[in-house]
């Protein structure tokens, strides 16, 4: 009899710890656990730890309550401007209400995926390529919007939506291209063209005041000069304004007065040709037989009365030339160049002075007399 309480016992016991086996169940702290008892949903919503379950009548769903980061596939649109692009995505979301989650979609995950397709698609639709390129934070919005409306009856909740990268054509990528450096073209224009006024502004004060001193022009050329010579390996072309030729000149009449010319009748008259053959030079000797030299008479007197005009050769040296004004006597630099003659054509041949014929009484059919 007592072997018989033994053996029941131990059948009961063994029993126990099958059906506490079968029924035991562990559920963790991110997730909840809906129990669905002969199919039909159990109203308490199984907390994380462990619990218990009727075998072969319960059935127990756990329900993962973490934020679920999925990304949504690259999708092809055409944008409102005409823009063929394609963008890809990230949506992040969490189940808020697990019942909801097992009961009202059969693939929450499944479901909210192909929602965040078709709206990326919409999306894509109804803005310019500007705004996915610039204002992605506004679009990223409404992506979050469109998800979460249908996301809410599953027991789904939209954390955020980000538009991840937008593949351009090749060929729009070369016209943004172009017309990113079309628009720096233009800015580097306008500043310049800016600066060239402030430049041309500074150079009228500039002007203005160097109009009151006039050596001033002559000082910043010397430094421009100088600037320029400090490059040993250049050659220096040295402009010369017409400005400044008048400008000297006009200094030069003022302070230096030119020495006046004797007059045509003060000179000494050229010897006409054979003069001095008929008349006796001053070494000649008469053939009286004297030797003593005669006079000339056309010599000129050196105790005679020297002539007011003509410069005095023990008087004061005459100030140097200035290097910088003009020969009076040379010839005009902005002068036009003669007219040389043209090569190829055929010189004329020189004017010869006719010669008279020589009288011969012999031969002149009519001779004098």
């Amino acid at each position: 009899m007592v072997e018989e309480l033994v053996i029941a016992a131990a059948a009961a016991g063994s029993g126990v710890v099958v059906y506490t086996m079968a029924a035991a169940r562990v559920v963790k702290q991110y997730e909840r656990g809906v129990v669905l008892r002969l199919g039909r949903l159990h109203d308490r919503v199984r907390a994380p730890g462990f619990t218990l379950i009727v075998p072969v009548v319960d059935r127990l769903r756990k329900v993962n309550m973490q934020i679920v980061t999925m990304p949504v596939p690259a999708q092809d649109g055409i944008t409102r401007d005409n823009v063929t692009v394609r963008v890809d995505a990230v949506i992040y979301f969490k189940v808020v209400d697990p019942a909801s989650a097992v009961i009202q979609v059969e693939d929450y995950r499944f479901a909210v995926s192909q929602m965040a397709q078709t709206s990326l698609r919409s999306i894509i639709g109804k803005s310019d390529l500007d705004d996915l390129l610039s204002d992605r934070e506004k679009l990223n919005q409404g992506l979050e919007l469109m998800i979460d409306s249908p996301a809410v009856g599953w027991g789904v909740q939209i954390d955020r939506v980000e538009i991840k990268d937008v593949s351009l054509p090749e060929t729009m990528k070369r016209s943004m291209a172009r017309q990113a450096e079309a628009d720096r073209e233009r800015r580097a224009r306008v500043i310049n063209a800016d600066a060239e006024l402030q430049a041309s502004k500074k150079l009228a004060q500039a002007a203005h005041e160097m109009s009151s001193q006039p050596a001033a022009l002559q000082l910043r050329l010397l430094q421009t000069v100088v600037a320029v010579a400090a490059e040993k390996n250049s050659t220096l072309v040295l402009p010369f304004p017409v400005e400044l030729l008048r400008f000297l000149e006009r200094a030069q009449s003022g302070q230096q007065p030119q020495v006046p010319q004797p007059p045509a009748e003060a000179r000494e008259p050229q010897d006409a040709p054979g003069r001095h053959a008929a008349e006796p030079g001053p070494d000649r000797v008469e053939p009286s037989g004297t030797g003593s030299p005669v006079p000339d008479p056309h010599a000129p007197d050196p105790l005679a009365a020297r002539d007011p005009l003509a410069p005095d050769p023990l008087g004061p040296a005459s100030p140097l030339p200035d290097p910088l004004s003009p020969d009076p006597l040379s010839p005009d630099p902005l002068a036009p160049d003669p007219v040389l003659p043209d090569p190829l054509r055929p010189a004329s041949p020189p004017d010869r002075p006719r010669a008279d014929p020589p009288s011969d009484s012999r031969t002149d059919p009519y001779p004098p007399g």
